[in-house]
């Protein structure tokens, strides 16, 4: 089975509620993004407008992953987004910002790929189990993004006083898995720890650039520099070590509960969890009322079995409840005790018929359509229906997966990397301003004739196609496409970022039109004539 295989293949609707206010400072506006993250799409309209960190405010995070719909408040300003990926509605005013209070319900759609006829058998099975026993509302892999990009869980670093690790671990440990220019940064600053003065030849570092300039003004001080990052996402680096002690903790509360035959293991991103086939009539009751609780120094249990699961967890961690605890910064940085339920339940499932799946040959694809309360994870639902075909991506998996054009983004960065040192790669010609021509790499003509639509790749139907690298300029090209090529923008001297390179394309795009459209006015009816 597959999922997400297209951004539309997963789509969330978040259901909430805020009280208007005509004359509220907060201004309410519906995002609507696809294949951002709630974190990447805030930090762009920050940098955009020039807002302050917390100046928006949100009810909850949205997987980065799909096409998703929440809504977030900006404190003190109007503003507008209208762009492909990120897109703003205004709702109306208020008062104070958002919180996970606003939220009432999510609704998801997701589409399921992959499956084989024979899935359907199974499948009706798990749903009359989910309706039946609900889902155990684990924390999903998504909650583990540092786990899968390298990072491990920099709340530990915190909670051992090494901040410096915890720094490093943030700012310069880059995923093998991630083809943007953040990794590239990333990479910058683990080849030059403490070279805090150094020139970042990439533009993503700017997101660092609080973190960096504490640094270059207290080298040593790495708690100051640590305390410059986002304070929503220093409470995340804390909320997931916390989601990985709730997962092993219920894990366990799970083996105390019922007998080994009616659980069965599925793994994930932080490890292996436990789902249940069925229970008795009591466990049933006793794991509907249960809640289990995110852990903090001063956490106190009723349960028995609960302290004894708590008990379990801490000492495989090697830590106490005391410890939970950073003495460096108790006050902006701390575990929060909360209870959890352990069971959701999916309202209004619904599971669609099948059809034929049109990205994978001979296979069927289903969707499946449900509303979940806040916090809780539809692809642990999707997990759960289709536990006898899932199985966790590995990175190989990962990385054989990623688009080409990511591929051809490295290969670029490596190659503007040598042109630096002097030495040009094989069969590349010099021109006369010092660049390199190449052929395009294959699949990029396809790429970018996507990318401007079908009349743009009719207008233009010779770009893309570059002279061979061992030619000089051909002969044989007329004086329209010489200018042409001659009003293009220079080569950045460094690879820019693939957004970067979206906008500067679309730029370049929009110059070109608006010429065109100049020259066409300026001839009138006389150029008609001719």
């Amino acid at each position: 089975m597959r999922i997400k295989q297209k951004p539309e293949d997963f789509s969330v609707k978040e259901s909430y509620r805020f009280d208007e206010v005509e004359t509220g400072r907060h201004r309410v506006y519906l995002m609507d993004k696809q294949k951002l993250s709630t974190f990447d799409a805030v930090t762009r309209l920050r940098d955009a407008f020039g807002l302050k960190p917390g100046a928006i405010s949100y009810c909850g995070l949205k997987d980065k992953q799909g096409r998703t719909e929440q809504i977030i408040a900006v404190d003190g300003a109007d503003v507008d987004m209208q762009e492909p990926d990120l897109r703003l509605k205004y709702l109306g005013r208020t008062d104070k910002p958002l919180s996970s209070a606003n939220i009432t319900s999510n609704r998801f759609s997701v589409t399921v790929r992959s499956l084989s006829p024979a899935s359907l058998g199974p499948l009706n099975v798990a749903t009359a189990e989910v309706n039946r026993l609900g889902v155990v509302n684990y924390f999903d892999s998504q909650r583990f993004g540092s786990l899968k990009h390298g990072q491990g869980f920099i709340a530990k670093d915190l909670i051992r006083g090494d901040f410096e690790a915890a720094l490093h671990n943030f700012l310069a440990a880059p995923s093998e898995l991630d083809r943007t220019e953040d990794a590239k940064v990333k990479a910058f600053w683990r080849d030059n720890w403490g070279r805090w003065d150094a020139r970042v030849p990439y533009e993503g570092t700017r997101k660092y650039h609080r973190i960096l300039k504490s640094l270059r003004d207290h080298p040593k001080d790495f708690v100051r520099a640590f305390m410059q990052i986002d304070s929503d996402y220093r409470a995340m680096l804390l909320f997931t070590y916390q989601s990985y002690l709730w997962n092993e903790g219920v894990r366990r509360y799970l083996q105390l509960l019922l007998p080994r035959e009616q659980l069965f293991p599925m793994r994930y991103q932080a490890g292996t969890v436990l789902f249940h086939r069925d229970a008795s009539a009591e466990v049933m009751r006793t794991l509907r009322e249960a809640t289990f609780p995110l852990l903090a120094p001063d956490s106190t249990f009723s349960d028995p079995k609960v302290e004894e699961a708590v008990t379990w967890v801490l000492g495989k961690e090697k830590l106490k409840l005391s410890d939970l605890r950073i003495e460096e910064e108790p006050r902006r940085l701390y575990f929060k005790h909360e209870e959890r339920p352990l069971l959701v339940f999916p309202h209004k499932l619904v599971v669609g018929r099948t059809q034929a799946d049109d990205i994978n040959r001979g296979e069927v694809k289903v969707n499946v359509a449900f509303t979940l309360p806040p916090g809780a994870y539809a692809t642990l639902v999707i997990k759960r229906l289709f536990h006898f075909e899932y199985t966790e991506d590995t990175p190989e998996v990962i990385r054989a997966s990623q688009r080409p054009r990511f591929v051809e983004m490295e290969q670029a960065a490596s190659d503007g990397e040598r042109e630096e040192r002097g030495s040009a790669p094989r069969g590349r010609a010099r021109t006369p301003a010092g660049r390199d021509e190449r052929p395009a790499p294959r699949g990029r003509a396809s790429t970018d004739r996507e990318a401007r639509g079908p009349s743009d790749s009719r207008r233009r139907g010779t770009e893309g196609r570059e002279p061979r690298a061992t030619e000089g300029p051909s002969r044989h090209r007329d004086l329209a496409t010489q200018k042409q090529a001659a009003e293009q923008p220079k080569e950045a001297p460094v690879p820019v970022g693939f957004r970067e390179h979206q906008r500067q394309r679309k730029a370049a795009r929009e110059v070109a039109r608006a010429e065109t459209a100049a020259k066409q006015a300026a001839k009138g009816p006389k150029s008609r004539k001719k």
